[in-house]
């Protein structure tokens, strides 16, 4: 089922996350709408605040962009109670960022390319990983969205300040978008 997108303004994207245990009600069925709703959004991946549920889990799949970033392909993975370390080997890297929470806005984010993830995949077997480059920029800011950030609140304050009317818009739910959306106005 493809679920409505929480829109940027929405109490639920700054709420602290918790943890899922395997007896979550409906799990399977949840992660089967999430995938199916990314996917209709168009978008590489989607945490559960986004969908209105303040837990730890998120879908992402990044094949899409594997042309350009070899690093995404077969990147369709399952995130559940995820922990990230951030690697701070070298300089940040500055790269627009979009995000379905927060349509018709791009920004540039400084971001680590590297990080290290551990995490448990839909059937509660343990995972742990590094990720680089591209891949690694959406798992941050997946995981942004689990510890109740918007990669909005990572940009310049002088460019948040220029779309300052931009995101008011949005959370006042002045906006048009392919994609079925909730907002803190409805």
């Amino acid at each position: 089922m493809n679920l409505p997108i929480y829109l940027y303004g929405h109490p639920v994207l700054r709420q602290e996350t918790e943890e899922i245990e395997p007896d979550y009600p409906e799990l399977k069925k949840l992660i089967a709408d999430m995938w199916d709703t990314m996917y209709a959004s168009d978008g590489v991946g989607l945490a559960a605040p986004q969908i209105g549920r303040p837990i730890r889990l998120i879908v992402l799949d990044g094949s899409v962009l594997a042309e350009d970033f070899p690093e995404c392909a077969d990147s369709k993975m399952v995130l559940i109670n995820p922990e990230l370390d951030v690697i701070e080997d070298g300089e940040p890297v500055s790269r627009a960022e979009g995000c379905l929470s927060v349509p018709g806005v791009s920004e540039n984010v400084k971001r680590y390319e590297h990080v290290r993830l551990n995490w448990l995949d839909e059937n509660f077997e343990e995972h742990e990983r590094e990720f680089t480059g591209f891949l690694s920029r959406i798992i941050q800011h997946e995981y942004d969205h689990l510890e109740g950030t918007v990669y909005t609140d990572r940009i310049a304050p002088i460019r948040k300040q220029l779309i300052r009317s931009k995101l008011n818009n949005i959370s006042k739910g002045k906006v048009s978008c392919g994609y079925r959306v909730k907002t803190a106005a409805k």
